[in-house]
Order: structure tokens, then C-alpha cells, then sequence
């Protein structure tokens, strides 16, 4: 079995981004943390009232295309930093999922990227099986 990863600290993550030599042209920096939820993703998404609630998760990744994602992100404008860890393995309701930190020059610049990256790494890197 894989075992979970420790969880990263954002305070350090953000202290790190501050002393980045790319700090001097970033003006937000903007987090995500996902957790598994004890509702099912049917329920919550697709409005299935008869999905049982979620024990765990089973949870992957692939690195080279989480790497392909960052790569990407960092082509949207005004965006300077971007740090992202991943869990895996066998994890419970309320564990961390993942983190993704970005900083970028103006609020929607920051605020658009971390949608295109949090949506391309939950559609196109994990593997994500609820467990009932």
C-alpha cells in the first residue's frame, strides 16, 4: 500500500514564494486545499440523492503530466510562482488531497490560473476512487 504524504506547511510555502526572485512582480498570491468530503462527488456534482457517503479515497497521480499542467499555467499572463503537492495512497474524510499555491501580478490574473490549474490537474492528472 502507498503511504500518505506528510502535508506541506503554507506558511513556509509562502515564506519561500516571498523570498523567490520573481516576489518583486507578484502582488497576490492565492492557495487551494482540497479534502476529501465525506458526500459523494454523484451527490454533490450530478445531484444523485442515493449515493452513499465517501469513507476514503483512494488517490494517484502522474507527475509528468502534473508537470505538463504547471508548465502550462505559467504561460497565462502575469503569473510568476506556482508550487503544488499532491497526496496519494489510501486517505480519509478530511485528509488533504492537495495544495496549490500561485502568485501572479493582478487578483484575476491569480484568480483565473488557479482555476485552469486546479481544473487541469483534477481532470487530466489523479485518479481519484471514493471509497463507501
Amino acid at each position: 500500500m502507498i503511504e500518505k504524504k506528510p502535508v506541506p506547511s503554507m506558511d513556509e510555502w509562502l515564506r519561500e514564494a516571498k523570498a523567490d526572485p520573481s516576489a518583486e512582480k507578484i502582488g497576490m498570491y492565492l492557495t487551494h486545499n482540497g479534502t476529501v468530503r465525506k458526500t459523494a462527488k454523484a451527490k454533490v456534482r450530478n445531484g444523485d440523492v442515493n449515493a452513499e457517503n465517501v469513507t476514503g479515497m483512494l488517490f494517484s497521480y502522474d507527475e509528468e503530466k502534473v508537470a505538463a499542467a504547471i508548465d502550462e499555467a505559467y504561460k497565462l499572463d502575469g503569473i510568476y510562482y506556482i508550487k503544488v503537492w499532491l497526496n496519494q495512497g489510501e486517505l480519509q474524510v478530511g485528509d488533504d488531497i492537495m495544495y496549490v499555491l500561485i502568485g501572479g501580478d493582478i487578483r484575476p490574473h491569480v484568480v483565473d490560473a488557479l482555476q485552469f490549474l486546479v481544473e487541469r490537474i483534477k481532470t487530466t492528472c489523479v485518479v481519484e476512487t471514493e471509497l463507501h
